[in-house]
């Protein structure tokens, strides 16, 4: 593998520069519209509850009641405990479009045997994940042993290749989160996401649409998502295309609040990538506050009005 260093200053002035976008508010809403269709919503809290997560179901379902036109969420993402209980919250409504995620593989520490993650992925898989998120084993990674790290997610990978003999959904996606805020560097963040697009595409890449993504953070780590680490990860991505023809998928998670910040997130995947990955297919935002924003900035651009807080529901 070819290993690449970055220009930390570049990184970061190029990332700052996609804040200075001048977008209309029609080209804006439409961005805010996109934003909504690729929230992966998610609650990973200990005081998690069955309740909590039909909550979630619901507010993914119908992102403001008032406004049933709005898309919905891209998918649900829980701890795999609570796995059926999204299934069955989201089948009682009806839909088949929002997806259940599955944070397994030791999430968020990594540090369980492989036997032992590989199992938690079969279960999840089990029980009707139609995703898995997986995180690496930072501590690999930093004492050099990426030959290990690699084949981690090429093992994982497997499984979900294999979900339907598990009595699971078919094409079980797979998304690799690096948790860059361990990986300290952005040296580091390249060659991690280097690793894993490569792992991912070992078995040549030809699933459905969004079978593999590169994620940035647990989200229990600070600092979880920036823009220039974001940055970098695109980057990875970007050049593999150009390499192999394949596309990978990518997922920024935790931190990102506001509807501003997620125009500036999709503004830099258009420019670093294409509109090819400008779909829920290939890129999505890891959040559990953003939702509300964009609703209330959609309400603003079409009356003027800016709603309270306590006027969008909660999950």
């Amino acid at each position: 593998m070819l290993i690449r260093t970055v220009d930390a200053v570049m990184a970061e002035q190029r990332a700052a520069s996609f804040k200075t976008r001048s977008i209309k508010s029609s080209a804006k809403k439409a961005g805010l519209l996109l934003a909504l269709s690729m929230l992966d919503l998610t609650t990973l809290e200990g005081k998690d509850s069955p309740e909590k997560v039909r909550a979630l179901c619901q507010k993914a379902v119908t992102p403001d009641p008032s406004r049933p036109d709005l898309p919905k969420a891209a998918a649900v993402c829980v701890y795999p405990a609570l796995i059926r209980t999204a299934r069955e919250t989201l089948e009682s409504l009806g839909d088949t479009h929002v997806k259940v995620a599955a944070v397994a593989t030791g999430f968020p520490s990594g540090q369980y045997p492989l036997s032992v993650r590989i199992r938690d992925t079969e279960l999840a898989i089990a029980d009707g994940a139609d995703e898995i998120d997986m995180v690496i084993s930072r501590g690999s990674f930093l004492a050099g042993r990426y030959d290990e790290v690699a084949e981690e997610i090429r093992a994982v990978k497997a499984v979900c290749n294999a979900s339907s003999s598990l009595g699971g959904r078919e094409h079980v996606h797979l998304k690799v989160i690096l948790e860059t805020g361990e990986l300290e560097t952005y040296d580091n963040a390249r060659r991690a996401s280097d690793l894993a697009i490569e792992a991912l595409l070992h078995d040549g890449g030809d699933g459905p649409a969004g079978t593999g993504f590169i994620k940035t953070s647990t989200g229990k780590v600070q600092p979880a998502a920036t823009m220039p680490v974001t940055l970098v990860m695109l980057e990875a991505i970007r050049d593999a295309y150009l390499a192999t023809g394949k596309m990978v998928g990518m997922k920024p998670a935790g931190g990102i609040r506001t509807a501003k910040e997620s125009l500036h997130y999709l503004v830099m995947v258009k420019e670093t990538l294409g509109d090819a990955w400008l779909s829920p297919d290939w890129f999505r935002f890891g959040a559990s506050v953003l939702m509300n924003d964009i609703v209330r900035q959609i309400q603003w651009l079409e009356s003027g009005k800016y709603a309270a807080r306590y006027d969008v529901t909660e999950a």
